[in-house]
This record gives structure tokens, C-alpha cells and sequence, in this order.
């Protein structure tokens, strides 16, 4: 720890006592270093050294130089030193140091007329900021900037502008000044864009642990979030410390893209920053021109550079700072104007002036010294050194470096675009690949089997499996246009992801935020939550939720025919028939009718039933009655038979074409209301998870989402909740069950089912969509955006899904019974009750007449004169039926009568063959 004074003091008395023994010479300048800038000096000496080993510059002139090193934040021991080499005699003070005191040295210049050519520099190589010296118009600012303006405002501006960003974050380290990217900062703003900024602690190390511990799992995947553009704004050996840190603790990953500026990084600084990184870097730095022939580098026209400062192979050159090489050729600067004004013999001796008296007057000698050195101009280390008319150095130019995107550790890095403020920027800075080209890339591709986006279609043993279905199609589209090859594997527990009681992740949203894989694809669907830990696509389908029901079975119905009137009907209809039978039987009772000679027809009971029948069924028959009041019953009842008759007809024809909806679940505000059916989802889904926040928000107008959740989360979403989709599916097959689930799987599923045994119903508003997922920050993102919309916009997006969702499938989506898709002739199930009626009667009748047959057999068995008797009986009682009604009619005499009845009785008796009985 005390070694560092110890050679502080041996070299501020070594450049005295050489400065002493070379007091003889007229050219003497003074010089002031920051006490860290060790380097400044020795570059200093070597500088001095080879222009006095340089005979045609100085001829037999000698430099000689005083050299002092100050506390770069203390102005009044810069100021304190400033005099006293003053004091000494000097024709010129340089200084290096920082901004705090260069304006003191300013100040102390301008009243003692001594030329400042000041360079500035920052602590331990942090970017610069301005320093905002104060420039008069008048000629008394004795002040030369040598290192050109800080144009980093400029500089990062243009880059980001060029790379479209929106939202970043910038590092800056403890050293440095905030302020210098204010104007920066005021202009993105303007322009709309969101940055965050975030100082780097020394101890990075503490500074990640730190985050870890105080972040939620939320808060530090959106920290990743943010991570993914980022500028730093630091020296080079804070940036490879924290570049490491953050690539260690898996904060950044190979799709972020960070943005390295510092005008002091050499080299090995950028060879080892791209080994540290991964994904995108960019680096801006300023670079000097380099002499195309080897041999010229050490050059500068009739000047002769020391190889360890000009050759790049020197270990000496490659860590030089740029403070140190514009030190460098300010020597040269000053060399060149001593030789101009040694050539006019225009030299003003050099005077010793005192800072402490009151009275003590400027240098006369030093305004045609400062114009002597404004209007030179030399071709150094850094190029063209000039002044302006507000004395400063013009001349800088800006290298953009860089690297494309990958995950691979010591890429190559390829010059981008260079940068200087009088053409701007020269070159593009858009990755190529990325645009419209990513041959030779290989994406590992997660996902889930769900009919019909992901399913297998060829499984050989030995073989990678084969996969088909609209996510792929999608996916292939991607591919063949984009020209990428993907890997595709299923997520190891079958599931999209949740988050768990940890805050990691499961499923295939998992397999994303632990770099397992790139994209994940299939009927994923695009959620708050899942935003939060990767990024996705646009939406490449609309998503609703649906619900899929069993179709209702179709039961036989032998007696279908009767189906058009109720069983009340029925009855009413067959008592009406009865009461009509029985009504004109006594109406004819009441007031016989008149018969027409030979007429054979009776008006039993049994007659006039069966006369209201045939005619109910349009079969007619002879009409005996003439009276006027059964003629009267006889219209109105055929009327009523015409009614009831078409009617029937009517219906029958439609219930034995059109099947009617016999379901009462058409909608979800249907299902929400009934609990007969139970219904749920899958555990943990999005669809559960959409459910459960619908109807625990207190706020939610909509009753239905409280009703469903109420359903679905019976013990706990164990009792009516599946772990897979087709459990799901399965489970409404074979059991009474609804599924709530993705409405575009569900009508797959019902198209596609071979007993046409589904129905679904859903929400017609598509409230979100599916998408592809990728990784936080993935550059694939906007270009897999851009290729899907254009996919919709020319309708190769519709091809696809009419592949898979035909609008004329097999079956009926939205029906809950099994109705025919085109008209069809009428089968047998229709007909079976008509056939039945048929047979029933066909037996019956065979049996009649079975019984008809065993009785006449019966009867003609027995004693014919009893047969004869009965015979005889029933024809007198028939007689005198016939003969009753015609007695007011005849009037015939009691004689006359009996003698006709008994002729007639004995004609009767003569053809049955049986004995005379006596009158």
C-alpha cells in the first residue's frame, strides 16, 4: 500500500531534476495528470522522446517539460500546481485529468494567456460525459479541447433508432455521470419510448443476489423481460463482470440483445465480451485510421512513431487508453507549432509569472502561440488533429460491432456500420438473418397432443415420430417460407403449463421459461399469465370455450304412428266414436227411419257402432238413415272425422320426417342453470383458471361464470374435473357428463366421431386466441408475427382450417339428436306400430274366427228340433219387428191380418221342414 506514494514522489523529483539539467532550453510546457493516469506520463515522456530524436522538426531544438500529477476532484491543487509551472516558464499546458478541474485550469489559463490543450478523461475507462466548459466568443479563451465532443447521445440514438426498439433498460456503473445521456434520455422520451435505468453496483455479485431474494417469481420473469434490450453504459471490465453474472444466474438467454458503448474498448476488451455474452451484441466504440501498409504504420509523415506505441502486436499499444494516444499527438501538435514559429522567427521568450500577485500580467507572448497551435494540424495516432473556431477537435468516428443471434460462447464478430457526425451513420444494422432467411437454423419445438392441432401420424419403433395436424400445418407453413428445421418432442407431463406453489412453471410453458426449448406450439392459447413468462406470437386462430354433450339416443317406438295425438286424444277420440255409435242408435230408436223395399241393413247397436267407425276412417259405407236428426249428427260427426283425420295425417308426416329437439341445453347460460348434468374441465387449465376468475370476481355481471365455477369446483375440482382432455371426451361418451374445453377441439371431436354420438354448444365471442410460444425476448417473434398475418391475409390460413373443419362433415355439430344431413326415404322403425296394428288385428281375427268355426260346429250338433224351434221363434219375433212399424200405415182389419200372419207362418214352417204348431 505504500509503494504507490513512493513512486509518485521518485518520479515527480526525477522530471524535476531532468527538467533542471535541460533549464538551458527555450521550449519548455508543462504538464498535469490525474494520480491514476500513470500511463499519461510514461506516453508523455515517449512522445517528447522521439520528437527530440527528430532533427527536422525541432533541428537543434530540445523539448524540455515539468511534469506534475493532481487529485483529478480536488481544482484547487490543480490550480495550485498550474501556478507554480507557470512560475517556471512555459510556453503550453497540457493536462489530463477529469471535468472537475478543468474548468478551474480554464479560468487560470485564460487570465495568464498560457495555451490549455486539455484531454479529457474519465475514471478507470467509464464513458465520458461533457464537460461543459464554458466557451466566450471573445479571444481570450485559451482553452483547447483535443479529445472531439461526447457524441454518445448522438451515437446510441441512431442505433436504436435503427434496430426499432421500444422499450430497454440502461446499466450504467458507479462512475458514471448520469447526466451525460440526459439529452439522450429526453429524446427517446419524446419519441415514446420506455427505458429504465438501473445503476451496477460494484459488487455485482451481491447485486443479482440481491434481486433474487427481494423479487417475486412474477417481478423477476418481468426483469427478464426487461433484459432483453439493454445498453451499458460502463467501463469494460465492470461489463464483463456483469455480462458473466447475468448469464451465470439464467437472467438473459441467447434472444436478448444488448448494446456495449464506450469509446475506450480495444481489442482483447471486444474479443472478451464476446466470449462472455450470449445472444445479440452490439458494440460501438471509436476507432482511428490505420495506414493500409504494414510498413507506414509507425509513420507520420517525416515523423517516426516508437513501435510500442504503433505496432498492434505490442502488448504496450493493445492497452493503451485513447487518453493516452491524443497525448500522444498533442505533443506532436506543439512540436509542429514551436517548428512554424522557429521558421518566422516570431518567438516569444518564455516568461516566469507569478499566479499569487495581484499585479502580475498575462503571458504578451501567448495569444500568436495559441493561434500558431489552432491553425496547425497534425496526422497522429488518432488521425487528423485540428481545431475549430470554437477550439475543439472535429474529427471522430464511431465503429458499430457486432454479432448475430446465438447461444454459442466466442462467436465471431463482424463490423456492422461506422458513425461520425458529419455523414452519420454508413452501413445497416438490421440482422439479415432474421428478416426473411433463416436457413441452417434448427428450433427445438415443445408441445401437446390435442386433436386437431397436434396429433400423431406415424409412430415406428427406432424412428423419430411423425406429427400432423393444424398446428403443424401452420408451423410447416412457417418453416417452408421462413426456411428453418425444427425438432419437435411432447412436454414431459402432457400439460400447457400453470404455475406452481414455487412460482416455476410446468408443462410446456416450462419447458420455454427453462431454455428447454425455442417455440412451443399447439391449441395453446394466449393468456395474461402465460404473457408474463414468454412471449407470443399473433393469434393464429380465435378461441372460445364450447361445451360437448351426448347427443340424445333414438329409442324405437313400435307405436311411432301414434305419436301425433297424445294418449288423451286417443281416448277422447275412441269415446267419442262410442258415444256417436250409441247416440245415432238411439236416435233411430226414438224415430225408426223409413227403409226402401229390399233394403237388408239393421239399425242394431252393432250396426250403427260400426257405421261411425268406417266413416271416421273414411272407409264410407251405405247410409240407412233418413231422418233429419241422424242426418244432422251423421254431418257434424263426418266434419269432426275430416279434422281429426287431416290433422293426423299432417302430424304424422312431420314426426316421421323432422325429429324435434327433445335437449334443453343450447347454451352455456343452459348449463350454468341446471345441475342434472354434471360438467367440468380440465384441472389447472386455462379454461379452469378463465372460469375461476370469471366467477370469483365480485364484480362479474354475468351470473352464469359464479353458477358454472360452483359446478366445476365441487371438492375441490376433483369430483366433475379430468387431468386429460379425451378423459374428458371419454367421460361424455359413456357416462352423463359435459365437457367444458377449447370449442374448436370440440367440434373436431364431434365432426369426427363415427356414431355422430356429440353435440356441442358455445360462445359464439372469441374473447383471446391461439398462438405460438417462445422464449422471453426471442428475436423469432415479430417475424413469425408478420408471416402468420400474412397467411390470413391471402387465405392460405382459411385453407388450412377447412382442412380440419370441413363445414359439411359427417355430422351435425349443433344438434342434440341424430338428425339426418339430407332427406332419405322413411325406414322400417317408422312403420313398426302400423305393422303391429296390422298383425294384432290379423291374429285377432283368425282367432274369431276359430271361435266361430268350434261354435257353429258346436251348435250343429245338437237335436234339429230344437234348432228348428229357436229358428222359428226368432223369424216370428223377426216378422213382427218388420210388420210393427207398418200397422198405422195399413189399416187392415183384425181378419184380414191373422189370416195373412198365419199363411205367411205356416209358408215358413213348410220350408224348415217342421210340424204345424196350432195358432
Amino acid at each position: 500500500m505504500e509503494v504507490f506514494p513512493l513512486l509518485l514522489v521518485l518520479s515527480i523529483w526525477w522530471s524535476r531534476t531532468w527538467d533542471s539539467a535541460n533549464a538551458d532550453s527555450i521550449i519548455h510546457i508543462g504538464a498535469i495528470f490525474d494520480e491514476s493516469a500513470k500511463k499519461d506520463d510514461e506516453v508523455f515522456r515517449t512522445a517528447v522522446g522521439d520528437l527530440n530524436q527528430n532533427e527536422e522538426i525541432l533541428q537543434t531544438e530540445k523539448i524540455t517539460f515539468s511534469v506534475t500529477f493532481v487529485d483529478g476532484s480536488n481544482p484547487f491543487q490543480a490550480v495550485q500546481e498550474a501556478c507554480e509551472l507557470m512560475n517556471q516558464g512555459i510556453l503550453a499546458l497540457v493536462s489530463s485529468i477529469g471535468c472537475t478541474s478543468a474548468g478551474s485550469l480554464q479560468s487560470l489559463a485564460d487570465a495568464m494567456h498560457i495555451p490549455h490543450l486539455f484531454i479529457q478523461r474519465s475514471t478507470a475507462g467509464t464513458p465520458r460525459s461533457g464537460c461543459g466548459l464554458t466557451r466566450s466568443n471573445r479571444n481570450d479563451d485559451y482553452t483547447l479541447s483535443v479529445r472531439p465532443p461526447v457524441y454518445l447521445n448522438d451515437v446510441i440514438l441512431r442505433v436504436v433508432t435503427e434496430y426499432a426498439w421500444q422499450k430497454f433498460i440502461i446499466f450504467y456503473d458507479s462512475e458514471y455521470d448520469i447526466r451525460g445521456i440526459q439529452e439522450f434520455l429526453d429524446k427517446v422520451s419524446q419519441q415514446g419510448m420506455d427505458v429504465a435505468l438501473q445503476k451496477v453496483e460494484n459488487n455485482i455479485n451481491k447485486m443479482i443476489t440481491t434481486l433474487f431474494d427481494t423479487l417475486r417469481i412474477e417481478e423477476l420473469n418481468r426483469y427478464r423481460d426487461t433484459l432483453r434490450r439493454a445498453i451499458l453504459v460502463m467501463n469494460p471490465a465492470t461489463a464483463k463482470s456483469f455480462i458473466t453474472e447475468v448469464v451465470e444466474t439464467n437472467l438473459v438467454a441467447f434472444d436478448c440483445h444488448w448494446i456495449i458503448i464506450n469509446e475506450e474498448i480495444n481489442d482483447v476488451d471486444v474479443q472478451e465480451l464476446v466470449r462472455r455474452s450470449i445472444g445479440r451484441l452490439t458494440i460501438i466504440r471509436q476507432t482511428f485510421p490505420v495506414p493500409q501498409n504494414i510498413s507506414q504504420r509507425c509513420f507520420r509523415g517525416n515523423h517516426r512513431i516508437s513501435s510500442t506505441l504503433c505496432d498492434p502486436k505490442d502488448p504496450f499499444a493493445q492497452n493503451m487508453e485513447i487518453s493516452n494516444l491524443y497525448i500522444y499527438d498533442t505533443v506532436l501538435l506543439l512540436a509542429n507549432a514551436f517548428h512554424k514559429k522557429l521558421e518566422d522567427r516570431k518567438w516569444h521568450s518564455m516568461a516566469s509569472l507569478s499566479c499569487i500577485r495581484k499585479n502580475s500580467k498575462p503571458w504578451q507572448g501567448g495569444r500568436s502561440m495559441l493561434e500558431t497551435i489552432k491553425k496547425g494540424g497534425v496526422s497522429g495516432l488518432t488521425g487528423e488533429l485540428e481545431f475549430g473556431e470554437n477550439g475543439g477537435n472535429p474529427n471522430v468516428h464511431f465503429e458499430i460491432l457486432g454479432t448475430n443471434y446465438g447461444e454459442e460462447l466466442g462467436r465471431g464478430v463482424r463490423k456492422l456500420g461506422c458513425w461520425n457526425p458529419v455523414t452519420g451513420l454508413n452501413g445497416s444494422l438490421t440482422d439479415k438473418k432474421l428478416e426473411n432467411n433463416m436457413r441452417g437454423v434448427v428450433l427445438r419445438v415443445v408441445t401437446v397432443l390435442e386433436e386437431p392441432f397436434v396429433m400423431v401420424s406415424e409412430n415406428v419403433l427406432g424412428k423419430p415420430k411423425k406429427y400432423q395436424g393444424f398446428s403443424i400445418d401452420v408451423l410447416d407453413a412457417l418453416s417452408n417460407y421462413l426456411g428453418f428445421n425444427y425438432e419437435i418432442y411432447v412436454a414431459p407431463d402432457h400439460k400447457y403449463g400453470s404455475p406452481q406453489e414455487d412460482g416455476t412453471w410446468n408443462g410446456l410453458v416450462g419447458e420455454l421459461v427453462f431454455k428447454r426449448a425455442d417455440i412451443g406450439i399447439s391449441a395453446l392459447t394466449i393468456t395474461p399469465d402465460r404473457e408474463n413468462v414468454v412471449d407470443f406470437t399473433t393469434r393464429y386462430m380465435d378461441y372460445s370455450v364450447g361445451v360437448l354433450l351426448r347427443r340424445a339416443e333414438k329409442t324405437v317406438d313400435m307405436f311411432a304412428c301414434l305419436a301425433p295425438f297424445d294418449l288423451s286424444l286417443w281416448a277422447c277420440i275412441a269415446g267419442t266414436v262410442l258415444l256417436v255409435g250409441l247416440l245415432v242408435y238411439l236416435l233411430n230408436w226414438l224415430n225408426p227411419p223409413r227403409l226402401q223395399m229390399g233394403s237388408m241393413t239393421s239399425t242394431t247397436l252393432y250396426n250403427s257402432m260400426w257405421f261411425v267407425y268406417g266413416s271416421f276412417v273414411q272407409q264410407g259405407g251405405e247410409v240407412p238413415y233418413t231422418t233429419l236428426a241422424t242426418r244432422m249428427m251423421m254431418g257434424a260427426w263426418w266434419l269432426f272425422a275430416l279434422i281429426v283425420i287431416s290433422s293426423y295425417t299432417a302430424n304424422l308426416a312431420a314426426f316421421l320426417t323432422i325429429t324435434r329437439i327433445e335437449s334443453s341445453i343450447q347454451s352455456l347460460q343452459d348449463l350454468s342453470k341446471q345441475t342434472d348434468i354434471p360438467y367440468g374441465t380440465v384441472l389447472d387449465s386455462a379454461v379452469y383458471e378463465h372460469v375461476r376468475m370469471k366467477g370469483m370476481n365480485p364484480f362479474e355481471r354475468d351470473s352464469m361464470y359464479s353458477q358454472m365455477w360452483r359446478m366445476i369446483n365441487r371438492s375441490n375440482g376433483s369430483e366433475n374435473n379430468v387431468l386429460e382432455s379425451q378423459a374428458g371426451i371419454q367421460k361424455v361418451k359413456y357416462g352423463n357428463y359435459a365437457f367444458v374445453w377449447d370449442a374448436a377441439v370440440l367440434e373436431y371431436v364431434a365432426i369426427n366421431d363415427p356414431d355422430c354420438s356429440f353435440y356441442t354448444i358455445g360462445n359464439t365471442v372469441a374473447d383471446r386466441g391461439y398462438g405460438i410460444a417462445l422464449q422471453h425476448g426471442s428475436p423469432y417473434r415479430d417475424v413469425f408475427s408478420q408471416r402468420i398475418l400474412e397467411l390470413q391475409q391471402n387465405g392460405d390460413m382459411d385453407i388450412l382450417k377447412h382442412k380440419w373443419w370441413p363445414k359439411n362433415g359427417q355430422c351435425a355439430l349443433y344438434s342434440s339428436v341424430d338428425t339426418k344431413q339430407k332427406g332419405g326415404a322413411l325406414d322400417i322403425k317408422s312403420f313398426a306400430g302400423v305393422f303391429c296394428i296390422l298383425a294384432a288385428g290379423i291374429v285377432l281375427s283368425c282367432f274369431i274366427a276359430m271361435l266361430e268355426t268350434w261354435w257353429n260346429k258346436r251348435k250343429g250338433s245338437r237335436v234339429p228340433s230344437k234348432e228348428a224351434s229357436s229358428l222359428q221363434n226368432e223369424t216370428t219375433t223377426s216378422e213382427r219387428r218388420n210388420v210393427w212399424p207398418l200397422r198405422p200405415c195399413l189399416k187392415l182389419g183384425a181378419n184380414t191380418w191373422r189370416s195373412q200372419a198365419s199363411s205367411h207362418s205356416l209358408h215358413q214352417s213348410s220350408q224348415l221342414g217342421g210340424p204345424l204348431d196350432d195358432p
